[in-house]
Formats: structure tokens, C-alpha cells, sequence
């Protein structure tokens, strides 16, 4: 049950750093009108999705 749990969050934390990724360089994935202006909320995005990827890669790996 516990690996299941960190695995699933590894995943979500992967899909939403392709999802805060791709908005960041294509800036045309939320429908902004003119350029990106959530340049900001991407970055902190991809350090948040970064940083639950490391802690449920990490907390699978203690539970070997």
C-alpha cells in the first residue's frame, strides 16, 4: 500500500513537470492570449513537482 502511494505521487509529480514544462516554453497550453504571463507560476510549479518527485522517489525507496 505505502510503495503504491509513493509511486502514485511520483507519477502525478512527473505528469504536472511535463504539464508546467511545456506551458513554460510554449506558453500557449492555458489559452494566455499574448505571450506567458504565468512565467512565474510555471517556475514555482517545476521546483514543487521536482521537489514531491524527490520525496516520493526517496520515500520508495526507504520502504525497500
Amino acid at each position: 500500500m505505502e510503495k503504491g502511494l509513493s509511486y502514485g505521487a511520483l507519477g502525478v509529480a512527473v505528469i504536472m513537470l511535463l504539464v508546467f514544462l511545456l506551458d513554460l516554453f510554449t506558453g500557449s497550453l492555458f489559452g494566455a492570449p499574448s505571450g506567458n504571463p504565468f512565467v512565474t507560476a510555471d517556475v514555482i510549479g517545476v521546483i514543487a513537482s521536482l521537489i514531491v518527485a524527490y520525496l516520493g522517489f526517496s520515500a520508495a525507496r526507504d520502504l525497500k
